[in-house]
């Protein structure tokens, strides 16, 4: 058999790169409705097990997976095909029928690379959970970790998967009614082995049906723009509105972050809201320099994907608990600065010592800081017994200038 396309016949490599593709898509589908099945399970579960969490984690990670093969499978195949002549329709009279075969065509060519790259797009602007297993890391390059953007794509994703799937549907009923209806050659020609086909010309015209297919494809992301299923998923738990605080040092700016290990993948986070009530005399060097109370507003936290997951009821459950608070001591130590206060975290109040820099300049104050926790020390996933999802160390890092309040 030869590898090459001719007039009438598709090589063997045509028709590797065909079965290929198809062998991919029909995993990919259903692999992505189980994944996604059993993360709404999890997120209708008070308690998920951690089972359960693991083994969504491995499907969205094949899924992730195979996806990128098949983005990579469909360049190659594009490529090849763009070098090839393509053989002449069995057909050439019916026109309404020609103009549908080669828009479903267009239409499979492109849902071939704009699904898998819009899901892998989402993958790399949202943060952890499920990673991509090969060696060549988590992310793209010009993608930012983004919310908006893992939202709007994931949304494209959804829509163009609906797309391919349509058109692969048609495809598979126009393969079938020009077997068993038809009794023609279209599916035999197709397949491995001699087989004997009419001669064809090659007269293919790709403008109308190129046309047709980018037409379709607006359409169907119009569609979902008025679903409105590009903004950021999951259910919004409301944040606690925080009173803003005054005190002798007053809070300009700053970030308190965690970093949480899912998976074996770093994940990041901020909380969008807090306050900060600090009294601090930069001259005392021995004892006590001042005092800090910190609001933390739980439920303005952004932790990538798994953010829903962690306003639960076994992890942060933001619904109960609104709010977490440290309350500390500030004391000059020989390398810098130590709070030494309790904190409070979903009503467990535990004695936590928090070292940092300060610098300060005239009247303005910077400062760092960071530790690390025990997710299990605040009852923090406690279906999570051991480390295999997610590990029990929470880095905690926190930074702000402050500016030092005017005397009245």
């Amino acid at each position: 058999m030869a590898l090459a396309n001719t007039a009438d016949r598709y090589g063997s490599l045509t028709k590797t790169f065909h079965w290929l593709t198809a062998l991919l898509i029909i995993t990919l589908i259903p692999l992505g409705l189980v994944a996604n099945n059993m993360a709404y399970q999890i997120q209708a579960t008070t308690a998920p097990a951690d089972e359960l969490i693991a083994r969504a984690a491995w499907l969205f990670s094949l899924h992730k997976t195979l996806g990128i093969a098949v983005f990579f499978v469909a360049l190659a195949r594009i490529g090849w095909a763009l070098s090839q002549p393509k053989p002449g329709l069995l057909h050439p009279d019916r026109k309404m029928e020609s103009l549908a075969a080669e828009t479903v065509h267009w239409l499979l060519y492109g849902s071939l690379v704009v699904v898998p790259l819009s899901g892998w797009i989402h993958h790399a602007a949202a943060s952890g959970f499920a990673p991509i297993w090969w060696p060549l890391g988590q992310n793209l390059p010009l993608v930012p970790k983004s919310e908006a953007l893992a939202g709007a794509m994931a949304g494209a994703h959804w829509v163009l998967t609906k797309v391919l799937a349509g058109a692969l549907l048609l495809h598979i009923a126009g393969a079938l009614k020009h077997h068993i209806i038809d009794k023609d050659a279209t599916l035999k020609r197709m397949w491995f082995g001699k087989t004997d086909v009419p001669a064809t010309a090659h007269e293919h015209k790709h403008a109308a049906p190129v046309t047709a297919a980018l037409a379709l494809w607006v359409l169907a992301l119009s569609g979902g723009a008025a679903l409105g299923v590009y903004a950021p998923h999951g259910d919004v738990v409301a944040a606690a509105e925080l009173e803003e605080v005054q005190s002798d040092w007053q809070v300009q700016d700053g970030t308190l972050g965690i970093t949480v290990t899912q998976l074996g993948s770093e994940v990041e986070g901020q909380f969008a809201d807090w306050t900060a009530a600090i009294s601090f005399d930069e001259t005392v060097e021995n004892g006590t320099a001042g005092t800090v109370q910190v609001t933390v507003s739980i439920g303005s936290l952004t932790l990538g994907s798994v953010t829903d997951q962690a306003m639960g009821p076994d992890f942060f459950n933001a619904t109960d608990f609104p709010t977490a608070t440290y309350t500390a001591d500030i004391v000059p130590v020989v390398d810098g600065y130590e709070a030494q206060g309790n904190l409070t975290i979903k009503g467990q109040s535990l004695p936590i010592t928090l070292p940092f820099g300060l610098s300060i300049d005239g009247d303005t104050a910077s400062m760092t800081g960071g530790l690390t926790l025990d997710r299990r020390d605040f009852n923090i996933g406690k279906t999570m017994a051991d480390e295999s999802s997610l590990m029990f160390a929470v880095d905690v890092n926190v930074s702000l200038s402050a500016t030092r309040a005017t005397p009245e």
